[in-house]
């Protein structure tokens, strides 16, 4: 059994969904670790990680707008406003999607469905660098 870890950097333009399945692909190849529990982890509070299709962009213009529509910027009053209207927003999309996934790993790739990818679900308008941990655990 052997285990290893690494940091993916996601670098967002704003609000969307951002695949990273090839990077996670790549360095899940690269630990030589053929079977086993994958997860990833993001340590923001205002940004998700979905598993969701990846072939159709309109599924992706599709969540985002109804998570828009959801939690909007506008309209309510939130008293955290500190970082700005779409902050309050962002921490609430976050809570109502996941900050961690738990993927099996086989024959060296993430086990992921024909039409699956794995997202950064970014809430906030601005640019970030988002941190996601990624651990494997296997042999």
């Amino acid at each position: 059994m052997r285990q290893q870890s690494h940091i993916l950097l996601v670098r967002s333009s704003g609000q969307g969904l951002y695949e990273c399945t090839d990077e996670v692909r790549r360095w899940v190849r690269a630990t030589g670790i053929r079977e086993g529990l994958l997860t990833l982890f993001v340590q923001h509070t205002s940004a998700s990680l979905l598993i969701q299709e990846n072939a159709d962009p309109d599924v992706r213009s599709d969540l985002e707008d109804f998570f828009a529509r959801l939690v909007p910027e506008s309209g309510i009053a939130f008293r955290h406003r500190s970082e700005g209207p779409d902050d309050m927003p962002a921490h609430i999309r976050g809570a109502l999607t996941q900050t961690q996934l738990s993927l099996p790993v086989t024959s060296g790739a993430p086990a992921l469905g024909t039409w699956q990818g794995i997202f950064l679900f970014e809430h906030r308008r601005a640019p970030n660098e988002r941190r996601i941990v990624l651990h494997l655990i296997g042999a």
